[in-house]
């Protein structure tokens, strides 16, 4: 079976920063930016650990927003 590896790409301007994502992340690949916030001033979501992220897609699911797309690629 394929190892497979994914990744997220977020719409920093619209995440408001609800930490469901980071909440409903299974391995602990995404996080709240500690540091930089929006042009709302809100911390957005960011892959912290990249290596982490499967592609299970539960972080986009649970977005309110619709900020997150999730890819999955086999290694």
């Amino acid at each position: 079976m394929a190892k497979v590896r994914g990744a997220i790409v977020v719409n920093q301007q619209r995440c408001k920063g609800c930490n469901l994502c980071v909440i409903s992340c299974p391995t602990g690949a995404i996080s709240l930016h500690p540091m930089e916030v929006n042009d709302k001033g809100y911390h957005y979501c960011h892959m912290s650990q990249p290596d982490l992220c499967i592609g299970c897609a539960s972080c986009g699911i649970v977005c309110p927003d619709g900020c997150i797309a999730v890819y999955k690629a086999k290694l």
